[in-house]
């Protein structure tokens, strides 16, 4: 079964684009088909995977603005079963661009939808904020993953970003459901962090993954050298954790 997944969270800095190549790899690496798609016009994912948002074309800014292309037709190679749907610099203007049409909501859907048999999982980054990019990945996604850095002021943004969701399934999507609350760039001997995530079980429940994304220099070196942090350091903490989170993603809903 085809799974669509947005990683979403309108605050930045919590491992949006980290947990998506690190995921999109580990489940790749468990065999399955991959996509990962950038949404956000810095590039950041695109840029991890070693190219370049200044000269990449076609990408997510073509696939948003010309509805006769499908996914396919703008992936690059990520690596074994992985394929990268990377973003242009032009993506912020293409978003202003398509506030005038009347499918603007679904263009990212019906993209990913002529390609629905090709893939096992198609994994979305997004902007940080709830604007006509995030929405468009809320309205083709089945799921919503929101990685929330283990500190108090990045937990306090969960709860709009939930509202929007909430929204956009009672008007646009009603498929759309929670997949789970990831906590991430946890420092293990910080009492903050430690109560920020004691917070998060007693509010999420079983909607908080068990795993929980540690701090480590290994995921911010990763990019530099074009590579997933499971093939960069795949004895590190970090690695280890994303292979557990692949683990439970895959598990989910079957």
């Amino acid at each position: 079964m085809r799974r669509v997944i947005a990683v979403a969270n309108q605050k930045g800095g919590v491992g949006k684009t980290t947990t998506v190549m690190n995921l999109g790899a580990a489940l790749a690496a468990m065999g399955y088909r991959v996509v990962v798609v950038d949404l956000d016009s810095q590039g950041a994912l695109t840029a991890s995977f070693g190219y370049n948002p200044y000269q990449v074309n076609p990408s997510t800014t073509e696939l948003l603005l010309q509805p006769e292309l499908s996914l396919g037709n703008i992936l690059r190679g990520g690596g074994e079963r992985l394929d990268v749907a990377p973003a242009s610099a032009e993506l912020l203007s293409a978003e202003y661009r398509l506030l005038k049409q009347p499918d603007r909501t679904h263009r990212l859907k019906n993209a990913i939808s002529a390609v629905q048999d090709d893939f096992d999982f198609v994994i979305i980054d997004t902007p940080p904020n709830l604007g006509l990019l995030t929405v468009n990945a809320l309205v083709a996604a089945g799921e919503l993953l929101i990685p929330v850095k283990t500190d108090y002021l990045a937990m306090r943004g969960v709860r709009p970003l939930l509202e929007s969701v909430w929204l956009i399934r009672d008007k646009i999507n009603p498929k759309l459901d929670l997949l789970g609350v990831l906590p991430t760039m946890h420092p293990p001997d910080s009492p903050h962090a430690a109560a920020v995530l004691e917070e998060l079980r007693s509010v999420f429940k079983n909607r908080l993954f068990s795993t929980t994304i540690p701090m480590d220099e290994a995921a911010a070196v990763a990019p530099v050298t074009r590579q997933a942090v499971i093939d960069f350091k795949p004895d590190s903490l970090v690695a280890a954790a994303y292979r557990r989170l692949a683990e439970e993603v895959s598990d989910a809903l079957r």
